[in-house]
């Protein structure tokens, strides 16, 4: 089993960055997946991005491409996520999510861990 708890979330005008983090605890950080989703008011969770298990591999949804970045410490059994010019539409409940399986994916029925979800507001 596996806990996680994301913080970092906030309100922030356009064009400003925030940075949220993700400390896991409960199995071994470094054999799990980890993943970025978000669900904003009346609309379906959607993928952000995701990164391998080792950190040398990432993927982003479109929307976010070139302006969020993910990342993982291995040893402080955290993953993070860097949002840079952000956007009103990128107002959302932020979670982070990790997958046993052995690739990275863009679906959410690949993840079996979630986190409790912290707020992103943007500000026009």
């Amino acid at each position: 089993q596996v806990q996680l708890v994301e913080s970092g979330g906030g309100l922030v005008q356009a064009g400003g960055s925030l940075r949220l983090s993700c400390a896991a605890s409960g199995r071994t950080f470094s054999s799990i997946v980890m993943g970025w989703f978000r669900q904003a008011p009346g609309k379906e969770r959607e993928f952000v991005a995701t990164i391998t298990r080792s950190g040398i591999s990432t993927y982003y949804a479109n929307s976010v491409k070139g302006r969020f970045a993910i990342s993982r410490d291995n040893a402080k059994n955290t993953v993070y996520l860097q949002m840079n010019n952000l956007k009103p539409e990128d107002t959302a409940v932020y979670y982070c999510a990790g997958s046993g399986t052995d690739y990275y994916s863009s679906s959410a029925n690949n993840y079996g861990y979630w986190g409790q979800g912290t707020q992103v507001t943007v500000s026009s």
